[in-house]
């Protein structure tokens, strides 16, 4: 076997960004032998809440110019996936695990391990562990053989005990075909510019949009590298987006059917997380479902959309990780036979048709028992309102019948 040797070049400049903590923007190089597969040029701070004595504390730990990468550190192989492991201080460190579906690679896992016996970091610390904090919600993923490019900042925090890492000025490629960042870029959603349209003095009537017909129905699978099926879905996918429109000059509302026919899927699972990509027509769209391994109750947790369709003035890519839709029980499927309208953000909402998704715990490729969405409870709750009132109607007219009929019969003696 190959032994895979890290290497680490650094390149420091002071600045400042925005209201955030003055850091060092720091390159990291892991090699194969003369082979590069991951380059990033990172700036972070890490906020880190703290016990002491009488109380909390919280620090802002910039990660600074002398961090390297650490010795376990890898290019991966069979079973391994590459890590980026960024050691700096006394004892802490900060991991970016990756993993890809050969269409995207992403941060699966990142990981903030930090030694609060560092007297110097950590002043007044009550306790002298090393604390590892990880999650796999990064949002950081970008096209294969391209490099993933974020300047603005983002925060993502580390389950619930107060640590967040900051990213920002971010360049980074893992899966490298060479040991250059590519010149291709996939930019993050925050760093996409936003259009402004030059008012004029003509009055802009606004423009209805035209509503096609439900969209047709699609089957998408995706299914684990040990050849298992780990997420199910059957859907119709209606886009509801707002865009500025280079013939019409304006913006407008544009809704269109996601076809199955010409769209193409892919994905990938972990224990707690499943994406599902689908791809077609300039039209990238993103699934991400979340479970609780405690409450064992998993949900649309966010969704992610580019297009690039012929009228519009610039490429639309827009993103929401905060969302809590389409809920289900672990084992069991979420079913919604009506039209659910999703928003996302306030130029993009998604509208399901004739829904059935089942992101965990599928056997024998097929849909568990269905959680049934509340709008069609509803739905089926009026008929059986309106059929118990037409019932009750009924028999108080019978029972009004027969009182009448008996007090009738009463008036009558027989002689």
């Amino acid at each position: 076997m190959t032994h895979r040797l890290p290497s680490v070049s650094a390149i420091s400049s002071l600045f400042v960004l925005g209201c955030l903590t003055a850091v060092h923007a720091v390159i990291f190089e892991v090699k194969n032998g003369n082979s590069t597969c991951i380059k990033a040029d990172i700036s972070a701070n890490f906020t880190i809440t703290y016990p002491i004595i009488n109380g909390t504390r919280s620090v802002v730990v910039p990660l600074p110019a002398t961090a390297v990468v650490g010795n376990s550190s890898t290019c991966g192989e069979a079973g391994v996936s590459p890590d980026l492991l960024a050691s700096f201080g006394d004892g802490h460190s900060l991991g970016l695990v990756f993993a890809s579906n050969n269409l995207i690679y992403r941060v699966a896992n990142l990981t903030l391990s930090y030694n609060l016996s560092d007297t110097t970091t950590f002043p007044n610390s009550s306790s002298k562990e090393i604390v590892v904090l990880s999650t796999n919600s990064s949002q950081i993923s970008a096209k294969l053989n391209t490099t993933y490019r974020c300047l603005s900042s983002s925060s993502v925090r580390l389950g619930s005990s107060g640590a967040t890492v900051t990213f920002f000025n971010i360049h980074m490629q893992a899966y490298m075909p060479s040991s250059n960042l590519s010149t291709d870029e996939t930019v993050c959603s925050a760093d996409i510019p936003t259009t402004t349209v030059v008012p004029t003095t003509t009055p802009v009537t606004p423009t209805t949009p035209v509503v096609p017909t439900n969209p047709e129905r699609g089957n998408y699978s995706v299914v684990n590298s040990n050849g298992t099926t780990c997420l199910l879905a059957r859907m119709g996918l209606q886009l509801n987006v707002t865009y500025f429109s280079k013939s019409q000059n304006k913006t407008i509302v544009k809704i269109s059917n996601l076809d199955p026919k010409s769209t193409s899927f892919s994905g990938m699972c972990e224990s707690t997380t499943a994406t599902l990509l689908l791809t077609g027509n300039h039209t990238n769209l993103t699934f991400t479902f979340s479970l609780n391994s405690t409450t064992k109750i998993y949900q649309l947790s966010a969704l992610n959309l580019s297009a690039s369709w012929e009228d519009m003035a610039a490429p639309f890519i827009v993103s929401n990780s905060s969302l809590q839709y389409l809920q289900g029980t672990l084992g069991r499927s979420y079913m919604c036979s009506v039209e659910e309208v999703l928003p996302v953000v306030s130029t993009f909402t998604l509208n399901t048709f004739d829904l059935q998704v089942q992101p965990f715990g599928i056997h024998d490729n097929q849909f568990g028992p269905a959680d049934v969405c509340r709008m069609q409870k509803d739905n089926m709750l009026v008929p059986i309102i309106v059929g118990a009132s037409l019932a009750g109607l009924v028999l108080i007219v019978l029972v009004a019948y027969l009182i009448g009929r008996k007090r009738s019969h009463a008036g009558y003696q027989t002689i």
